[in-house]
């Protein structure tokens, strides 16, 4: 199979909320320091799930495809690390605070420009902002079906089935291709690289294009968003304690049970 898997770097989930800082003006979040990006947590698990397709296939091909600054280089090369054939790197200043929508206009255009796939596999979501609306984007502009959340996926003949996570249960579907679809953290942990793997990925070429070699120039940039963000701010918790006394258990029940009817809370 023709697989593409669209990855992401996101900041490090594990940053130190001390580190974690907002520009509420800019509405940006200012990169902590000394502490590098990482690949988004979800994007692995599609990968290793368009690896283990092709090599129950008896082959194919594997193409990562990942949208950011130069240094989303990274998350290619990590994919590429783990087995994957090819990279390509969408990088443009016309990028810069884009929206989901014209995220998925990106992507599919790549897609296309690539001569399509068989399916194209992606993470639940983007673990920075957590939406987890690309793949369907993706799906409705290159005018194919969409499963998302899938815990499992095999080839069943000339279609997929795939197994889905939901709120109250499973669901098994099947589906022709080419789909887009997008992997659960349940579809269990992706391999990891080894050194021989990491050193053969840093030789292997990544593509570099920009949003006027995708045709979509015009699309792009703060202008052209279609959701407005109103405000990205850290929220303030705040919390009051008050010591409830007494000279007995008994009376500090009592007084705590005062204190809540009068908050009508009781």
């Amino acid at each position: 199979m023709n697989i593409i898997v669209c990855v992401k770097q996101i900041p490090d989930p594990e940053t130190p909320a001390s580190s974690f800082k907002v520009d509420e003006a800019a509405k940006k979040v200012i990169p902590a320091q000394g502490i590098a990006p990482v690949v988004n947590p979800y994007d692995p698990q599609a990968t290793e799930a368009a690896l283990r397709l092709n090599e129950a296939d008896g082959g194919g091909k594997v193409t990562v495809i990942s949208l950011g600054p130069d240094s989303a280089r990274d998350a290619i090369k990590h994919a590429l690390a783990m087995g994957a054939d090819e990279g390509v790197l969408l990088t443009d200043s016309a990028f810069d605070d884009i929206d989901n929508f014209q995220t998925a206009a990106a992507l599919a255009a790549a897609i296309q420009k690539l001569g399509g796939a068989d399916l194209v596999l992606m993470g639940r979501a983007a673990a920075d902002w957590d939406m987890g609306v690309v793949p369907s984007g993706v799906a409705q502009i290159l005018g194919v079906p969409c499963v998302t959340l899938a815990k499992a996926i095999e080839k069943s003949g000339s279609a997929l089935k795939v197994e889905r996570v939901l709120d109250d249960g499973f669901q098994t579907v099947e589906v022709n291709t080419p789909a887009v679809v997008s992997i659960s953290n349940e579809f269990g942990e992706p391999r990891y690289p080894q050194l021989r793997q990491i050193m053969l990925a840093a030789k292997k070429t990544v593509q570099v294009w920009s949003a006027a070699d995708l045709g979509i120039a015009g699309e792009m940039g703060a202008a052209n968003r279609v959701l407005t963000l109103d405000a990205l701010y850290v929220p303030k918790v705040e919390s009051n304690v008050e010591i409830i006394e007494g000279d007995s258990p008994e009376e500090k029940a009592r007084n705590l049970a005062q204190k809540l009817r009068a908050a009508k809370l009781v």
